[in-house]
């Protein structure tokens, strides 16, 4: 049984969504359209990784500030801040991996030790990692950094799965899949910690996202459907706004019905 190292904040609400089926749906979608979203303006735009990184990262602090001074959960917002963590983590990936020459392997080891270090003075400083109930302000930024981190950590690891392994978009893709699948399957049938799950079922989804992305837009050539970046973004933003509202529209009814 974990111990609470810190205090509930007595007004503190917690405003993260419920885990359920339409949270990875919409979350998959988020981080998709994160890699198209920041390939659009770092490549087809040609502003460049590094200011598509203080492009994105600033519109995270911003996104972020808003998430942490709302009093209740408002899904727009919170998806938001999830599409600046993936554009961010995209641009932020392709800056160290291709603009400084560090290449897909030296990138990924150190955005995997940056996110074991946050999860670990997260579960030092708060008394766990949970993501189902967090009612303190420190717990909230830990959650949103992480994240931001573990986005960033999938683009990486999607790059390699999808330049370096030989497996190629639509390859990685049906791995990454495959992965997913068996984590579920885990969570079901296992008593496997569900927070563990949690935290490596929300990394694959951004690498999912990246070669879900990029097979979306690659050329044919390079086995991808060539339908760009800009179209595909707009496509899938369209859709996780579908998503959105048709999921939080079904949540409202059936919280008016439980009052009625």
């Amino acid at each position: 049984m974990s111990t609470t190292l810190e205090r509930t904040e007595p007004d503190f609400i917690n405003k993260l969504p419920h885990i359920t089926a339409a949270f990875w749906m919409m979350k998959i979608t988020a981080t998709t359209l994160g890699e198209t979203g920041g390939d659009w303006l770092a490549q087809t735009m040609k502003v460049g990784y590094l200011y598509s990184t203080l492009i994105f990262f600033a519109l995270f602090v911003i996104t972020l500030g808003a998430q942490l001074l709302s009093k209740k959960h408002h899904s727009y917002l919170y998806w938001t801040v999830i599409i600046a963590t993936s554009t961010a983590g995209t641009t932020m990936s392709d800056y160290m991996d291709r603009t400084l020459e560090l290449g897909y392997t030296k990138g990924a080891s150190i955005l995997v030790t940056i996110l074991l270090l946050l999860l670990a003075a997260w579960r030092f400083t708060v008394g766990n990692v949970k993501v189902n109930d967090i009612r303190t302000r420190k717990a909230e930024l830990f959650y949103w950094f992480t994240i931001l981190f573990s986005n960033t950590l999938g683009t990486a690891t999607g790059d390699f799965l999808s330049d370096d392994s030989g497996l190629g978009f639509f390859g990685s893709w049906v791995l990454i899949t495959g992965i997913l699948a068996l984590i579920l399957v885990i969570n079901y049938f296992t008593r496997m910690s569900k927070v563990l799950l949690f935290w490596i079922a929300f990394i694959l989804t951004r690498p999912f996202g990246a070669t879900f992305g990029d097979l979306l837009t690659k050329p044919h050539e390079k086995g991808g459907l060539d339908l760009g970046t800009g179209y595909s973004s707009l496509i899938l933003l369209a859709i996780l706004i579908v998503a959105i509202q048709i999921s939080y529209t079904k949540k409202n009814k059936k919280h008016k019905s439980a009052l009625a």
